[in-house]
């Protein structure tokens, strides 16, 4: 596969993380209560929904800008490892965390490879907005 093709394969896969986590997370804003609710029936710490909260929406908002990719993809990745270990592991893979190991799979391909077309790092970096 060549460089162009691969591009357009990372920049395709950061957008899909970017708009399922951005909507993930403004979905946590409109009923954090439940949210909190729920992080504290699991036992989690007080202070965990407002992190996962900011992680998916500015870790997804962030992949649809093409800003701080790998950041952004190493806290979306943080947060699947946290939801596949403690809420979905006993529902075992079909049914329970197969979403959340392809979600991971994108987001540590993101981590690795980076996404550099049409991204906001590039301005950042002074490199062409379009690779």
């Amino acid at each position: 596969m060549t460089n162009k093709y691969n591009e357009w394969s990372m920049l395709l896969l950061r957008l899909i993380l970017g708009i399922t986590f951005f909507a993930h997370g403004l979905q946590k804003i409109s009923g954090f209560d439940g949210i909190a609710q729920f992080f504290g029936s699991l036992g989690l710490p007080p202070f965990l929904p407002y992190v996962v909260t900011a992680i998916e929406t500015g870790g997804g908002l962030f992949l649809l800008l093409g800003l701080l990719t790998r950041l952004a993809a190493a806290g979306i990745s943080a947060v699947m490892l946290g939801a596949i270990f403690t809420v979905k592991l006993d529902k075992g893979f079909i049914g329970g965390y197969e979403s959340e190991v392809m979600l991971l799979a994108v987001a540590i391909a993101l981590i690795i490879s980076g996404s550099h077309l049409f991204a906001l790092d590039n301005i950042r970096q002074k490199k062409s907005f379009v690779k």
